[in-house]
Order: structure tokens, then C-alpha cells, then sequence
């Protein structure tokens, strides 16, 4: 057992198509075997607040993208703090919490139309509330990304466009240079074989572990 006398937030980030759910269900089973335990989870939310960002994002319900932004936030908040399985009480009870998508997304996202600095702002209240032990974001080409996503269904969401996810991308490693001091953040090579980018993760976030339970 790698120790979980002390839980922590672990986040995936990465554009759309990169490959981050997939590797948070690969991470969980192996922290899994090891006798930890895992809650794995992700944002937007399948609450009320989330299940409206979804609708915006698909079309269904017009908006704006300062309630956009907004509504992230609040969707953030409540994910964190809700009693039923809220992500602070989750790290609380000693669980490695596996986070797919977290304010990085917000800042590399928003930030197309907002200045990021408000973004920022719109969430320092969930950073205050808990920052990750680490950030993890899988670096993948957007075009083999956008690839993916096309291959994978018909439909796609607002920001699904291969011009906003050259865009986005670049927008990470903005906002990552902005809060490099605030934030451990960690780069993995996206367009490698999968099972060479889980081994890249898998050591990167035992090595987190290990060092947050030394401390």
C-alpha cells in the first residue's frame, strides 16, 4: 500500500480527445490494487448546477460566457463542499480523489472570451476551499485529439472545434506559467501509446503520494 492515512486530490486535465478519462479509470484500478482508496470523479458536475453546464454546452439552453464561467464556478464549489460526496470531505476521509477536470479547465477555457485574470478570480474561493497535490495534464496534438473526437460520435459540444482547441491548449500553458509558483503541475507526453502514457502517470502520482506523506 502506497499510504492513505492522508487522502489527496489528484487532477487530470488535457483538451478534449486527450485521453483523461480513460487514464483515470487505468490509475484508479492500480491505486486500487495496492489497498487504496480511490474515489474517482469530474467536472462538470451530473448535479443540478452541472447538468445545466451540460445543456449550454450542447446547445440545448442559449447563454453567455460570463454564466458560463459563473456557473462552473458554483458548480465547483458545491462538488467540493456537498455532503452527500463532496471532494473535501472525500480527501478528509483519507481517499485519493481522481478528478477529472478542476479550475485549470475554467482558466484554459474562459479565457477564449474572458480575461483569465477574472476567471481566476471567479475561483479563488475553490482554491482557497482545497488546491490539488497535483495537476496532471496530458499534453496530446490537437489535431489528433480532434481526430478522436470525430471518430468517436457525431455530435459535438461548443468548444469541440479544432481552431478553440489549438486555442485551449494554449491557454493551459498560460494559465500554468501564471501559477507556477501556487501549483504542481506535471506535463505528460499525450502522444505516446496509452499504455506508455499510464506508466508516465501512474509513476507521477506515486511519487506525489509518497513525497505528500513524508511531508
Amino acid at each position: 500500500m502506497i499510504g492513505n492515512s492522508k487522502g489527496r486530490l489528484i487532477v487530470f486535465e488535457g483538451i478534449d480527445g486527450s485521453g483523461k478519462s480513460t487514464q483515470i479509470k487505468k490509475i484508479s484500478k492500480r491505486l486500487k490494487d495496492l489497498g487504496n482508496k480511490v474515489y474517482s470523479t469530474f467536472e462538470p458536475t451530473d448535479g443540478p448546477i452541472g447538468t445545466l453546464i451540460r445543456k449550454m454546452l450542447s446547445g440545448k439552453v442559449a447563454t453567455d460566457q460570463r454564466t458560463i464561467a459563473s456557473l462552473f464556478a458554483a458548480d465547483r464549489t458545491d462538488h467540493l463542499v456537498n455532503h452527500d460526496n463532496g471532494i473535501r470531505r472525500k480527501v478528509d476521509q483519507g481517499y485519493i480523489v481522481l478528478c477529472d477536470r478542476y479550475y485549470f479547465s475554467s482558466y484554459a477555457y474562459h479565457a477564449q472570451y474572458i480575461d483569465m485574470k477574472w476567471v481566476i478570480n471567479a475561483n479563488s474561493l475553490n482554491a482557497d476551499i482545497l488546491r490539488p497535490d497535483v495537476t496532471i495534464f496530458i499534453d496530446v496534438d490537437p489535431d489528433l485529439c480532434f481526430e478522436r473526437i470525430k471518430s468517436s460520435r457525431s455530435n459535438f459540444e461548443m468548444y469541440e472545434k479544432i481552431d478553440i482547441m489549438k486555442k485551449v491548449r494554449a491557454g493551459y500553458f498560460q494559465a500554468f506559467d501564471a501559477l507556477k509558483d501556487l501549483e504542481q503541475i506535471i506535463i505528460i507526453d499525450g502522444n505516446t501509446t496509452m499504455e506508455m502514457v499510464e506508466d508516465k502517470i501512474f509513476n507521477a502520482v506515486q511519487k506525489i503520494i509518497k513525497d505528500r506523506q513524508k511531508g
